[in-house]
């Protein structure tokens, strides 16, 4: 297996990369008992020294459905006949991920309510209090 490009200046080594095929599911005739075309790639997230603690733990957070108990990724492609179409397929949707997670989210800037966004809630809440007053029983004085 060859390492992964991710972007220009990212590369996953090979090292870290591992797959495996294994049976597919599913209807298939005779083919599906004797051609092991599904793909299982595995990606050691914890041990890759390619990517910085700051993009593994965006990319725990975007992957956690395909995490395993020991909090490396597997990602499954089957959707293919050929096995080796589905482990580009694989490959493609870890490239995608780790690029996703390669993004810094942009920071929440504090900001206060308008003047007239605070009146207009005042208001309704003086026509809310005001509708609520107005299904109080009437008193006999």
């Amino acid at each position: 297996m060859k390492a992964l490009f991710v972007t220009p200046e990212l590369t996953i080594p090979a090292s870290d990369l591992k797959w495996r095929a294994v049976r597919s599911s599913g209807p298939g005739g005779q083919n599906v008992n004797k051609v092991s075309t599904k793909v299982e790639l595995r990606f050691d997230l914890a041990e890759s020294e390619a990517l910085t603690e700051s993009v593994k733990a965006r990319l725990h957070r975007l992957a956690a459905s395909y995490l395993d108990a020991a909090g490396g990724i597997v990602i499954t492609s089957q959707a293919t006949r050929t096995q080796s179409q589905n482990l580009a397929q694989a490959l493609e949707l870890l490239a995608a991920l780790v690029t996703k997670a390669l993004i810094l989210p942009r920071k929440r800037k504090k900001t206060k309510p308008t003047s007239g966004s605070r009146l207009r809630r005042l208001a309704g809440k003086h026509i809310n209090s005001e509708k609520k007053q107005g299904r109080r029983r009437v008193s006999e004085d």
